[in-house]
């Protein structure tokens, strides 16, 4: 299932869950300021003409000032009308001729126009300085609107993620559920064919009336009977084993046993049943002792060994080697020169019930050989696993136990 971005976009500024709302700034209404603006002059001149100052024309800085109060406030306009304003008043009241609005001295003319440019220029640089406050605020307030819009859909994003993860985890456990429940259809189907099987012929050959029962037809009878009753302990001792092994309660009497010895018993069990089979290994490299149950050991390489004899060609020897690999390891290999394991069946091989379409694998074995081998050397703390052959012939089973207390690694 395709699972969503856990990404998710970060607030521009600040890391609280909500944004913190903005303080409105006061700003004077336009008639306010235009007042200001025509007033303004008004008011200081009516001030100031009740003062008496050796140099008048000094007063201009306070108009200076004044234009530059409201070109801040509001913008060039209305410091341009106030500058205007300012000039005028200036002239009137504060520069001689007093009273009129004409000017005797040249230096009052050019001072004149020197305040009214010097008004403009700091109407302009107010006025630009309030654009650029207004866009710093409209800015503000934008990325305010973004830091909002970003913690919304990070909530979104993480509810979305969340209820994708118990989606999954649904989708987890329907799709677990469905394969015990594979599993237990085929545990039982598997079960119930290689029960049937034994059961059947035992049932037909004790029970069979049809013609009169001579003592060789009686010796034959029996003989089969024996067989499948044997096939049905090894069934019944392996799925009790299966059992152990996946319930946790297999017990283990481990203690320091050597490994050529138990090669030496394994091969002495298989020649009962392929006396014409050889095993060979090399005794001086299978000289080491190990940490393991000599009962479960042995069935471990029983397993392997029936395995190999299954499928290897009868003139062939089976190959067991010994050897020191991983620090505190002994690695055991079991190698024959049969056909191998099918690509198809290399990842499960050593899954319950699991057989290839052979006709050696469809008559022997329950399948539940090399699942006991897994469970047994791992509850031993080893490992065990198919590995390639080098000129593709046969197959190769290795595993490893730990070395016991007093071997050197």
């Amino acid at each position: 299932m395709h699972q969503p971005d856990r990404r998710q976009a970060q607030p521009i500024s600040g890391s609280a869950d909500t944004p913190s709302p903005a303080v409105p700034r006061w700003q004077a209404p336009d008639w306010a300021v235009w007042l200001v603006a025509v007033a303004g002059p008004a008011i200081v001149t009516a001030v100031l003409v009740g003062y008496s100052h050796p140099v008048q024309r000094d007063y201009v800085f306070i108009y200076l000032g004044l234009v530059a109060v409201v070109g801040v406030l509001r913008g060039l306009w209305p410091a341009l009308a106030c500058a205007t304003i300012s000039f005028l008043l200036v002239d009137y009241f504060f520069v001689p001729p007093f009273g009129t609005l004409t000017i005797s001295d040249e230096q009052d003319i050019v001072n004149l126009f020197a305040f009214l440019v010097i008004a403009g220029v700091v109407g302009l640089l107010a006025s630009r300085r309030r654009r650029a406050l207004l866009e710093s605020q409209a800015l503000a307030r934008q990325l305010r609107d973004v830091n909002s819009e970003l913690i919304r859909l990070n909530k979104e994003q993480a509810e979305a993620a969340q209820a994708a993860l118990r989606l999954a985890r649904s989708e987890q456990q329907i799709r677990a559920l469905q394969e015990a429940d594979r599993l237990r259809r085929e545990l039982l189907a598997n079960v119930s064919h290689e029960l049937r099987t034994p059961l059947g012929t035992i049932l037909t050959e004790s029970t069979d009336r049809s013609a009169p029962l001579t003592v060789a037809d009686a010796e034959r009878r029996l003989a089969t009977v024996a067989a499948e009753a044997r096939r049905l302990e090894v069934l019944v001792n392996d799925m009790l084993d299966m059992a152990r092994i996946e319930g946790g309660a297999l017990d283990l009497d481990l203690e320091p046993l050597g490994v050529d010895d138990s090669i030496t018993a394994a091969a002495e069990r298989l020649h009962h049943v392929s006396p014409h089979r050889a095993v060979v290994w090399d005794r001086p490299a299978a000289d080491v002792d190990v940490l393991a149950d000599w009962a479960r050991l042995g069935q471990v390489l029983d397993n392997l060994l029936a395995n190999a004899d299954r499928f290897a060609p009868p003139d062939t020897p089976i190959a067991v080697q010994v050897s020191k690999g991983e620090p505190g390891l002994v690695t055991i290999r079991v190698i024959d020169r049969g056909p191998g394991v099918p690509p198809e069946l290399r990842e499960r091989v050593f899954e319950r019930f699991v057989r290839g379409d052979s006709k050696a694998e469809a008559q022997a074995g329950t399948g539940l050989g090399l699942a006991i081998v897994k469970g047994l050397v791992e509850a031993h703390a080893g490992s065990v696993a198919l590995e390639e052959s080098s000129d593709g012939i046969g197959a190769i089973f290795k595993f490893t136990l730990p070395l016991a207390p007093d071997q050197p690694s």
